[in-house]
């Protein structure tokens, strides 16, 4: 068995030709600073986006496919006040209720892919 210890990135896809879009959701509307990707793979399009302990890899698929139930799901503080930015600023976003004593929103980027924010009481 391998002892898998953190997750080092997760991976977002995004249509050919979406970067400027993309970057306008993940970059600009959550705050996740970009840094640069190593020139062997930039060729390939898309970007990377650093977030607390991992990277966020946003890439290009030419046969993309939103991931409408597949998703990440990120901890974070402030979700309901994410919520109604994301509504404000024209997102599809919905609170979930379904889990007792957790805040859940749903929270879907320019292109369809689902993302989850999780915040558990302290």
């Amino acid at each position: 068995m391998i002892a898998i210890a953190a997750i080092d990135h997760v991976q977002v896809a995004i249509p050919r030709g979406g970067e400027a879009v993309a970057r306008g959701f993940y970059r600009d509307f959550l705050g996740l600073p970009e840094i640069a990707k190593p020139e062997p793979l930039a060729r390939r399009g898309g970007f990377w986006l650093q977030a607390r302990g991992f990277q966020i890899h946003v890439g290009i698929d030419d046969d993309f496919h939103p991931a409408t139930k597949a998703h990440p799901a990120f901890r974070a503080a402030g979700v309901m006040a994410l919520l109604a930015r994301a509504r404000a600023a024209g997102y599809e976003a919905r609170r979930d209720d379904e889990l007792a004593d957790v805040e859940r929103i749903f929270l879907f980027d320019p292109f369809g892919n689902r993302l989850e924010f999780i915040e558990s009481p302290a």
